[in-house]
């Protein structure tokens, strides 16, 4: 089952302008430098009618500074700045270094890094209706921080919901294990149940700009309640198993004496005593504990 994924109007990430904040700052230094020095020139040096233009090109160039300085951004690698300008998204540096952009644009941080979220584990009925216990991690990584900031609240606790959403509703869809049949099982088809894990989850975080790096089922098993009753279900059914191997290899084994026997012509044997042999291999091949020897002394037929 999908999830609408279509936002009206949804933004996309795009790159925001800016400048080498390098630059920016020495020529911001060296202006607040040259600005003190007016300032300072004016109030000492110089008297009369251009003092009055000294301190006000003082000034204006100590505000120019201050807007240089202001402006300027710094990039961690594994990191991007969305650049927000009254409220409208104005695009987001990547480029790790320091960068100069509009000083009045507001700059939010957000990791780029890969991350991972490991869900509680879940107690659910599988789609046999048994009760299982079942816990999977996640690795995912913001991939359009645009819409991880403004298509959903918090893109964190978005990612960390639907993924145990996800979780649950694969495990409601699939049981734990078939017992020979031909469907699929979160037991015996871990690789393709945590494939199909990963697609729903992609699928459910992609309005958050979310890349789906993997998901893997951490932990899987029945409930506490019907955990002994299932493992004797397994134990029976394996001794089954066992028992239907060795049945048809004794078979083969008896069938294979009594051809060998009639063929090289080592003893003749009618049908009561056919059956009599083939009742004791079949005890001696089938049997679990070691069997007695008996040496017959008398004849054949006693």
């Amino acid at each position: 089952m999908g999830v609408n994924t279509q936002v009206t109007n949804q933004v996309v990430e795009g790159h925001a302008w800016s400048l080498s904040g390098v630059r920016v700052l020495v020529l911001s230094i060296a202006t607040m430098l040259v600005g003190t020095a007016l300032l300072v020139a004016g109030g000492i040096l110089i008297h009369g009618p251009g003092l009055a233009a000294v301190i006000v090109v003082g000034v204006l160039l100590i505000l120019a500074a201050d807007v240089g300085f202001h402006g300027l951004t710094s990039v961690v690698a594994g990191e991007a700045r969305v650049v927000q300008l009254f409220g409208r998204y104005r695009g987001t540096v990547r480029a790790a270094g320091l960068h100069w952009v509009n000083p009045l644009a507001r700059r939010r941080r957000v990791s780029v890094r890969v991350r991972n979220h490991e869900t509680p584990t879940a107690k659910v009925n599988d789609a046999d209706g048994n009760p299982i216990e079942i816990a999977a991690v996640v690795v995912w990584q913001v991939q359009d921080t645009a819409k991880a900031l403004y298509s959903v609240d918090d893109f964190i606790q978005f990612v960390a919901t639907q993924t145990e959403t996800a979780v649950r509703h694969i495990a409601t869809n699939y049981p734990y294990d078939t017992h020979g049949d031909d469907r699929l099982s979160l037991r015996a088809n871990a690789e393709e149940i945590t494939q199909r894990l990963s697609g729903e989850i992609a699928e459910r975080v992609a309005q958050a700009g979310v890349h789906i790096v993997e998901s893997r089922l951490t932990k899987l098993s029945y409930a506490a309640e019907i955990a002994q009753a299932m493992l004797r279900r397994q134990a029976a059914s394996a001794v089954v198993g066992a028992r239907t191997t060795i049945v048809a290899g004794a078979v083969g084994m008896v069938k294979l004496a009594l051809t060998e026997l009639e063929e090289q012509g080592v003893v003749e044997l009618d049908e009561e005593r056919k059956a009599a042999m083939v009742s004791n291999l079949l005890v001696v091949l089938c049997s679990e504990q070691a069997t007695q020897q008996v040496v017959n002394t008398g004849s054949l037929y006693q």
